[in-house]
């Protein structure tokens, strides 16, 4: 494949794909529809024109036969006034005119065969067209059907996705709570073997060096107590 034909083939296949995101089926479909009908009206319109030339012809031969009688009649006359020339023009002209008569017998009966043949192609293309308008609209049906389930997937999964992240944030809060807990745990420990001093050790050690002078003075009273008793005082 020469580099021409590779880049038109790339190019095609890219416009396909374009050409099919921006597709709406059911735009397609209604101008088709569309399509078929406007050919339905032009089928219908020749129709008319062929009843109406038809029509036309078979007024035109009315008249003509109208004016066989009084060509016949003048013919007549023209004998009885001993004009035998002028009987024999007036025959003369009812043959062409009876000539003309056959040939408009003729297309006007080739305009009904024409007629009729358009009648029938009218009848099969109504009925193909009354059959496209309800099986494009069941696709359409369909295909609507179809977009709504797509749309309905692409929203579970989008909420599916949001759970989850949900579920990972309970468990990374789930994670911190334990550390912190067991941080705590290990401050408390540290505290009570001594490695660490509470804030308030200061003031409990100022207390508690009171508290021993208090018990070393009792120490000495009581001990005064008993020399006094003894007489060792």
């Amino acid at each position: 494949m020469g580099l021409l034909a590779r880049i038109s083939t790339v190019f095609k296949a890219k416009m396909n794909r374009i050409l099919d995101q921006m597709e709406n089926p059911h735009e397609t479909l209604d101008y088709s529809y569309e399509k078929q009908l406007e050919l339905l009206q032009n089928v219908r319109r020749n129709i008319a024109n062929v009843v109406a030339s038809k029509k036309r012809l078979e007024l035109q031969t009315v008249r003509l036969r109208d004016s066989l009688a009084k060509l016949d009649s003048q013919a007549k006359e023209a004998l009885r006034q001993g004009r035998e020339d002028l009987a024999r023009f007036a025959l003369e002209r009812k043959v062409q005119i009876e000539q003309q008569i056959q040939d408009l017998e003729q297309q006007v009966q080739g305009l009904q065969q024409e007629q009729e043949k358009l009648t029938q192609v009218e009848n099969r293309l109504r009925a193909k067209v009354e059959a496209f308008r309800t099986k494009k609209e069941v696709i359409k049906a369909q295909y609507s059907a179809a977009e709504a389930q797509v749309k309905i997937g692409e929203a579970m999964t989008g909420l599916s996705e949001e759970m989850a992240d949900v579920g990972l944030a309970l468990e990374r809060a789930e994670q911190k709570t334990e550390k912190m807990r067991a941080r705590a745990a290990a401050i408390d420990e540290l505290i009570a073997t001594g490695v660490l001093e509470e804030p308030l050790g200061e003031k409990d050690g100022i207390e508690a060096e009171l508290r021993k002078m208090e018990a070393s003075g009792r120490v000495e009273d009581e001990l005064a107590r008993l020399k006094r008793e003894v007489g060792k005082a």
